[in-house]
């Protein structure tokens, strides 16, 4: 309303907040994108069809559960020097809603395909730029050219979208940390160890850069 009007005299409450309800979601399908084999196939087809910046989306969103905007906006180098410095990178550039800073830390620990994702982008990174947006482009015009092709290919792999990737991400994770499938693919850890499906839900929630644990259910399944 602030940009429409251009001043501040009228504001409009959260509609959650209005309504004194939370949004919630979910998942009752299972992730796209969890096969391995499966990714590496949708990242040839979209190098071998001059897609590559959309490959390495594919790959860090799978590797990382960066969001789309996230995978773009990415500082390369710097999540190079952490990842084999630290072996573990800070996912901070792009991030949603202002979680961003010292305030917000987001911490993802390396593994081979994290590694594998970061080589990659840097040698798909335009000259003169530390992210996947060249000096001359703009983050719109690079979603206009990245987006909308890189979905077709997609849809013809059977993943509907970059966003499964996080879903993917957080299965994985929930299965790493737990030992256990997450309830999407039939695991039971929410009801055989409740302490430890909270801990797992909240470790996700905090790599996937929300501030809600009950998000979570929109990636691994509920309670249920």
């Amino acid at each position: 309303m602030a940009a429409l009007r251009g001043d501040q005299h009228v504001k409009l409450p959260s509609p959650s907040k209005a309504l004194d309800m939370q949004r919630t979601g979910v998942r009752h399908s299972v992730p796209q994108g969890q096969d391995r084999e499966q990714v590496k196939q949708i990242v040839d087809a979209l190098c071998s069809r001059d897609q590559r910046r959309a490959a390495v989306i594919v790959m860090l969103a799978r590797a990382t559960g960066m969001r789309l905007r996230e995978a773009i906006l990415a500082d390369l180098p710097r999540l190079s020097r952490e990842a084999n410095g630290l072996g573990r990178i800070n996912i901070q550039d792009g991030t949603k809603g202002g979680r961003a800073g010292a305030s917000a830390p987001r911490w993802i620990t390396v593994d081979d395909h994290v590694r594998a994702a970061l080589r990659f982008a840097q040698q798909i990174s335009p000259a003169g730029s530390r992210n996947l947006i060249a000096p001359s482009e703009s983050y719109l015009s690079i979603l206009q050219e990245i987006d909308r092709p890189a979905r077709d290919t997609l849809h013809v792999h059977n993943l509907k979208g970059f966003h499964e990737l996080r879903a993917a991400f957080a299965c994985e994770r929930y299965e790493w940390i737990t030992h256990h499938r997450g309830s999407i693919n039939g695991g039971q850890c929410c009801q055989l160890d409740q302490r430890l499906d909270h801990q797992a839900r909240r470790q996700i929630s905090y790599e996937l850069g929300h501030g809600r644990i009950d998000v979570v259910a929109a990636y691994i399944g509920g309670l249920a």
